[in-house]
């Protein structure tokens, strides 16, 4: 797998975007910028959050490291360790795991080699296991960066697989770009 960055500095233009979402907060509640910093700091570091890039994330919002690593940490949406390229999401609470979540996740895993957690050898795949989707009527559901896949079958699956692996799918880029 390739190699990873850890981002402790951003460029211009990111700086920028982040310095107008800090000042949508009125003064002294810059940690309200959060959730979107932590967004742009995931995108700009290849999908996850290091301790170097959510220390740096503290010293742009003035904020103690553990706050952010609190936050970061209780969200499935952040990545705290290196994933690939394309990274799927199973939902597998309750009204997708009894209409076939775990079905689907077997299959991803077989048809990936991995388990969940992994990452596939060549870092184009990563499976994670999360919270509700919101889309339990269309169950089992899946998230793929900003898109959602419901009412899934494994022939479904396979569908998007070829679909993402012909595309070289990148799941994890800044939604405020």
């Amino acid at each position: 797998m390739q190699s990873k960055p850890n981002i402790t500095e951003f460029n211009t233009e990111t700086l920028d975007l982040i310095n107008r979402i800090i000042n949508r907060y009125p003064e002294g509640r810059q940690k309200s910028a959060l959730l979107p910093v932590l967004h742009i700091a995931q995108a700009e570091n290849s999908g996850w959050l290091s301790s170097e890039t959510m220390n740096y994330v503290a010293s742009l919002l003035d904020i103690q490291p553990i706050e952010v690593y609190e936050v970061a940490s209780f969200y499935s949406m952040f990545n705290l360790q290196p994933v690939g390229n394309c990274v799927i999401e199973v939902c597998h609470t309750g009204p997708c795991w009894l209409n076939g979540a775990d079905e689907i996740l077997a299959h991803f895993e077989s048809r990936l080699g991995i388990k969940v957690g992994e990452t596939t050898p060549d870092g184009k795949f990563t499976i994670k296991t999360v919270e509700c989707l919101a889309a339990c009527g269309n169950a089992p559901v899946i998230q793929v960066g900003t898109e959602y896949h419901e009412k899934l079958t494994t022939q479904k699956a396979d569908e998007l697989l070829s679909k993402w692996q012909s595309e070289n799918k990148i799941s994890h880029t800044n939604p405020y770009l």
